[in-house]
């Protein structure tokens, strides 16, 4: 076909570019769901708890993600700072993954062990009396009760999309958040990330 034609044709050159990024689309992406590496967790890593399921709901929520990432590179200066690179193993149970590039405030892939709850509690309440240079807002609301009524819906939907919760886990979830604050929540969650590699080195 000659060129000339394609490029004065804008609904030709549409469907031909369409058509390309598709295939191409296609040829990257089918083959990560039949990749072992993609696909199966790393040992170690389970799915989360009731508690720590609420905190990534809550880290989610208050947007976190937007100045955090969980994806550490391959780099040297990038490993030496928060150490082992991100596998997509440790992801499987994650929907959805806190992968990115995002970097206002440090990775948090590896957070997890790293620091007291005492200190993250006094971190998110107001982050510069920990960090006296952090410009990352004050989190004092999450000082309040966890209202979570639909978390067993939740842990359906995400046994529908292949996280292995049991009906027993299901069942005892609201029992297990009770009591707790979304602080505590949320401090659960960054208090798992990436325990599962470290454990493993």
């Amino acid at each position: 076909m000659n060129h000339d034609v394609i490029e004065k044709s804008v609904p030709l050159l549409i469907v031909l570019t369409l058509l390309v990024v598709s295939v191409g689309g296609l040829v990257e992406i089918v083959p990560l769901f039949f990749q072992k590496s993609t696909t199966t967790p790393v040992e170690g890593v389970k799915p989360y708890d009731p508690v720590r399921l609420v905190g990534r709901d809550i880290y989610i929520r208050e947007g976190c993600y937007n100045c955090h990432s969980q994806m550490i590179r391959p780099f040297r200066a990038e490993t030496e700072r928060y150490g082992h690179y991100s596998v997509a193993g440790e992801s499987v149970y994650d929907h959805p993954f806190q992968w990115g590039s995002k970097r206002t405030g440090p990775d948090l892939a590896r957070v997890g062990g790293r620091y007291s709850d005492v200190w993250h509690r006094a971190h998110l309440l107001n982050p510069r009396d920990v960090v006296p240079e952090s410009n990352m807002p004050a989190f004092a609301w999450l000082d309040r009760p966890v209202k979570a009524d639909d978390i067993q819906a939740r842990m359906k939907a995400l046994r529908v999309v292949g996280v292995p919760y049991t009906d027993a886990e299901i069942a005892a979830s609201p029992e297990q958040i009770k009591g707790k604050t979304e602080l505590d929540a949320l401090i659960a969650y960054l208090q798992g990330l990436g325990t599962a590699i470290k454990n493993n080195n």
